[in-house]
């Protein structure tokens, strides 16, 4: 079989996440978040964005209304990485994170290549919020190659970017 490369201009283009309380979601990734609701399908899912764009995170309750949160150690979605524009954008919902006292945040790193906030949602489901740093300053080995790697988040450095 012939070597492929996906194109290097492909995005993921949603993420769909069965939740067992659509309108506890809809708080979480609305209300919280500041995702825009687009459209409901019925009262069993909802399609909401960034920007106007018709989805970016789907949310349903078709296999899981009422049902309790994924196994932690089972196969399944890690979690759903949202990209923020900037380092100030970032540093923007991690400040209304904390100042809403939102309790699931399970921690904050420095890959080099970006730096990044986890959390997890009322479901349980994995959250990431993060920005890239430009290509330029991602760390690299004498070789040219890519090294990636994880660090504490300089939190109050991030936090000044709001100043």
């Amino acid at each position: 079989m012939d070597a492929y490369h996906i194109p290097a201009q492909t995005r993921i283009g949603h993420v769909h996440l069965k939740v067992s309380n659509l309108q506890r979601s809809l708080d979480f990734y609305c209300g919280l978040l500041g995702f825009e609701l687009m459209m409901m399908y019925g009262d069993q899912a909802a399609f909401i964005s960034a920007g106007g764009y018709h989805h970016h995170i789907g949310l349903n309750t078709w296999h899981s209304k009422g049902a309790g949160p994924a196994l932690e150690y089972a196969a399944g979605l890690y979690h759903t990485a949202i990209l923020y524009p900037e380092r100030k954008d970032l540093a923007a919902i991690f400040k209304r994170l904390l100042d809403a006292g939102y309790p699931a945040i399970t921690g904050a790193s420095n890959h080099g290549v970006s730096e990044a906030i986890y959390l997890n949602d009322p479901d349980q489901n994995g959250v990431e919020l993060y920005w890239d740093r430009p290509r330029e300053q991602w760390p690299l080995d004498a070789e040219g190659k890519l090294t990636m790697f994880t660090q504490r988040l300089d939190a109050a450095g991030l936090l000044a970017e709001l100043n």
